[in-house]
């Protein structure tokens, strides 16, 4: 007869018990890395966030196109925020740490390829790429989209649903080169709008435009019967993101 005392604990199950609470504290994390963005970010309005590819190099057209954005944008009174990686983000931050108003980067932690830049006034940095997109919303009364690849095209595509679907207000969200997204702007016409998978009407939330002083233009004409400041009611929507 064996002297063992039996385990009244099955291995599975413990591992089980272990998994959930592990996954239990992650979401104090995830609480905490909320709490943390909203208190740094909550006095930045209003802001503009830039949009583009982090392999982008210095010294190319569309780098040196997105730092003179920002820097207009700046000059006007807008903090830039960008993603505070290299390309696209680094020309975004770099435009407006030159400018008047602050330059604010939302940093991910990623395997590859980012890395924070170094012309940030205020620099955040996430785990979770969820919560990074939800202080992107929550911060910005304009999107600059510059040319980009798959990141740049969620976050286009996350911003258009929203607004869409009444989550949150109507902001100007605004493609920047003609040349490069036209092919996408004749596929959601031609055949997302013709085939009822959108309504026409949701091409209007899209402009199209390649001069600097007419991305600032198009922002400040979006709100001359609005304020930048979201309302009581729309900041009560984006509590429930």
């Amino acid at each position: 007869m064996s002297d063992k005392i039996p385990s009244i604990i099955d291995p599975g199950h413990s591992h089980e018990t272990v998994s959930s609470a592990r996954e239990s504290w992650r979401m104090f994390e995830i609480m905490a890395e909320f709490v943390e963005a909203t208190e740094r970010l909550a006095h930045i309005r209003p802001a503009v966030t830039i949009f583009g590819s982090a392999r982008v190099k210095p010294d190319t057209a569309y780098y040196i196109l997105t730092e003179t954005i920002a820097r207009k944008l700046s000059d006007a009174g807008f903090a830039v925020i960008s993603g505070g990686g290299p390309g696209v983000m680094e020309a975004a931050n770099k435009g407006a740490y030159f400018g008047k108003g602050p330059s604010v980067g939302l940093n991910i932690q990623l395997p590859h390829e980012q890395h924070a830049n170094p012309y940030q006034d205020i620099s955040q940095t996430f785990r979770h790429f969820f919560a990074r997109k939800v202080m992107f919303v929550k911060s910005s009364s304009a999107y600059v989209i510059m040319p980009g690849g798959y990141g740049t095209m969620d976050e286009l595509m996350e911003v258009l649903t929203l607004v869409q679907t009444g989550k949150i207000r109507r902001i100007p969200i605004i493609l920047v080169g003609k040349a490069f997204w036209q092919g996408l702007m004749v596929w959601i016409r031609d055949t997302l709008a013709l085939e009822g998978m959108i309504d026409p009407s949701d091409l209007d939330l899209i402009q199209l435009i390649d001069e600097p002083d007419q991305v600032v233009d198009a922002i400040f004409h979006h709100y001359e019967t609005r304020q930048f400041i979201p309302a009581a009611k729309d900041q009560e929507i984006l509590l429930n993101l």
